[in-house]
């Protein structure tokens, strides 16, 4: 049904906002396998200018699919090739009010590519696609990739020169759609005009590089030095393009951290060498707001834990695996980071076992200041079950990297709490649901449904089907 309703959205060609929308949902949601088979179908359709179909938004839809597909082959295009000079700089990531220096949004490809083609060089541009699709087409990819390697000095000339003027500037601003389009198109055409030493830290590191060995480090820093010497501007996007290349992000920090020894320059942090690390600690104060910023209780618990998962890899990464002074810039900057998500996180800890508390019906027992008791009276609510189940989420997701997160301990308080609750509250349930009374025994029934939920989540699927097949016996005993 949902396939029909998205395909039917694309009707004859016209889509309104929101059937875009619903389209795009479903495309994102495509198996990745199918996603692949499709983008390969829809980018063949593209180079030999098929017509029918929406190519552009199509594949924009895709994207999340194809991202979860790691190694996917694509379709060579003259466009992707184009951008193969700075596609380590791409992001997806949502843009803030200024441009941040070592990122290109991927929507300013389309903006660039359509200024060349239409004012800069239609000509040049035009020839150069038609050329590659040809070469393309009877599979002589080599050629085809030596083809866009003589397009991008062309290109990048055209676009620096373009720019060298406030004149030039202003008209680029109007025609790229804003300040920070222009800005990207900018650092795009620096890598372009340098592509050749772009290609070799490409070659070099094969992504992902597992380990920045000694061996490579020494080759960037090679790169690094010539790099200086032919095109000073360029020199700090050797690091930014190797931290892209990594399996481990936050060791091309080393190449920076190596020049700042050698160079005696204790004030790296403050250099254009320092882009790299501003690019991670950007990346780690950007995971630890979007925790910050997550509410109670209405909260993304896998959103939470992934933006957890990414804050601990790179603050662990760096403290373990990188000589970095404490009191140092970088050093305070992680610290101050580490010390509010821990009190973020320590709160939602906090709060925790009282959902999961809310969610169960109790009632007071019958002495004075004695503990609660199941109450058999009233059903769930299945608001405060779905809210204590988003809590048991999160505290079950969180418990990896919790340690490295520094608020272990909280965790491992609210999973007891919570953990020896549920297996109470069970054993409760399980004997109600042998009473003799019908209407006490159709409530315990109805909150049976939802502790085997939260048995799974808290224990394991295993334990939920053992509660399951427990509970089915004490029905049938009850009715024999």
């Amino acid at each position: 049904m949902a396939r029909g309703a998205a395909w039917r959205a694309y009707g004859d060609g016209m889509i309104s906002p929101e059937r875009t929308g619903l389209l795009k949902s479903f495309l994102g949601s495509l198996p990745e396998q199918i996603a692949a088979r499709l983008a390969l179908a829809v980018e063949v359709d593209r180079l030999v200018d098929g017509k029918s179909l929406p190519h552009e938004m199509i594949l924009e839809g895709l994207r999340p699919a194809l991202r979860r597909l790691a190694g996917s082959d694509r379709t060579p295009t003259a466009m992707r090739f184009f951008c193969v000079p700075f596609e380590d700089l791409f992001t997806v990531a949502a843009r803030k009010d200024i441009k941040q220096k070592g990122r290109i949004a991927r929507g300013s490809v389309t903006p660039l590519w359509t200024w060349l083609g239409q004012s800069l060089l239609p000509d040049e541009t035009s020839t150069y696609s038609r050329e590659f699709k040809a070469l393309i087409v009877v599979g002589k990819h080599a050629e085809a990739r030596a083809r866009a390697e003589k397009f991008w000095p062309v290109a990048a000339k055209a676009l620096r020169e373009a720019l060298s003027s406030e004149a030039g500037r202003k008209a680029a601003r109007a025609t790229l759609g804003g300040d920070l389009v222009l800005a990207d198109v900018e650092e795009a055409a620096l890598l372009l005009s340098v592509a050749p030493i772009v290609i070799e830290i490409q070659e070099k590191l094969t992504r992902p590089v597992p380990v920045l060995t000694d061996d490579l480090l020494w080759a960037l820093r090679g790169i690094y030095d010539r790099t200086v010497e032919t095109a000073p501007d360029a020199a700090p996007y050797v690091g930014v393009i190797a931290m892209h290349r990594l399996a481990r992000p936050w060791e091309a920090l080393k190449l920076p951290m190596m020049i700042s020894r050698q160079s005696q320059d204790t004030l790296i942090s403050s250099t254009d060498m320092g882009l790299v690390g501003e690019l991670i600690f950007g990346d780690i104060e950007g995971y630890c707001k979007a925790v910050r910023d997550a509410k109670h209780p209405n909260f993304d618990a896998d959103v939470l834990v992934e933006n957890i998962s990414h804050f601990t890899a790179l603050s662990s990464g760096i403290v373990k695996g990188i000589d970095m002074r404490r009191d140092g810039k970088w050093g305070q900057r992680l610290m101050k980071d580490r010390a509010a998500l821990a009190e973020v996180m320590d709160g939602f800890m906090e709060r925790a076992p009282k959902e999961l508390a809310a969610a169960l019906p109790l009632q007071k027992s019958g002495f004075s200041g004695g503990p609660k008791m199941p109450d058999f009276s009233r059903p769930v609510d299945p608001d405060k079950t779905e809210r204590a189940l988003r809590y048991a989420h999160l505290v079950i997701g969180c418990k990896p990297f919790a340690v490295a997160g520094s608020f272990g301990a909280s965790v491992k308080k609210a999973e007891e709490e919570m953990c020896q609750m549920l297996r109470t509250y069970n054993e409760d349930v399980l004997r109600e649901l042998r009473s003799s009374d019908d209407q006490k025994r159709a409530v315990a029934e109805s909150q049976f449904v939802s502790v085997v939920k939260l048995t799974a989540v808290l224990f394991s699927a295993e334990e939920a089907e053992l509660l399951r097949r427990r509970g089915r016996a004490a029905l049938g005993a009850q009715a024999a």
